[in-house]
C-alpha cells in the first residue's frame, strides 16, 4: 500500500510540475498576445510549483521578470500602476492593430473588443500598488 502512495505522490508531483511549466509558458505568451492574461497564468504556475517543488517555486519568485509581480499579488493583492498602464496599452494596441489589419469578419472584431473590455475591467479592478 505504501508503494502505491509513493508512486501516486511522485506522479502527482510530476503532473503539477508539468502543468506549472505549461502555465508559465502560457503566461509568457500572454505578454505578447493580449488575449491570454499573463498574471493569472503566473499565479497558477507559482501555486503548482509551491505544491510540487520548493526549488522551482523559489526560482520563479526570484526571477527578475516575474518574481516581483507574483510576490506583490500574493502578499498585497494588487499590481503596480506601471504594470497596469503597460498591460492596458499593449492590450488595446494589439487589439486595434489586429482588428484593423488582420481580422476580417466584423463579428470577430466585436469579439476582440469584448475580450479586451473584459480584460480591461479585470485589470482596473485589481488593487493599484504604489
Amino acid at each position: 500500500m505504501e508503494n502505491k502512495f509513493n508512486a501516486s505522490s511522485r506522479t502527482k508531483r510530476f503532473v503539477f510540475i508539468a502543468l506549472g511549466f505549461f502555465s508559465l509558458f502560457l503566461g509568457i505568451i500572454g505578454i505578447f498576445l493580449p488575449v491570454l492574461p499573463t498574471t493569472p497564468f503566473l499565479l497558477l504556475s507559482a501555486s503548482l510549483f509551491a505544491k510540487s517543488s520548493r526549488k522551482l517555486y523559489s526560482w520563479l519568485l526570484s526571477t527578475r521578470t516575474f518574481g516581483k509581480i507574483i510576490r506583490d499579488y500574493n502578499e498585497k493583492k494588487g499590481v503596480k500602476l506601471s504594470i497596469k498602464i503597460f498591460a492596458l496599452s499593449f492590450l488595446w494596441l494589439s487589439i486595434l492593430l489586429s482588428a484593423i489589419f488582420f481580422v476580417d469578419p466584423i463579428y470577430l472584431d466585436v469579439l476582440l473588443f469584448l475580450i479586451a473590455s473584459v480584460v480591461t475591467f479585470h485589470i482596473l479592478k485589481l488593487k493599484t500598488l504604489s
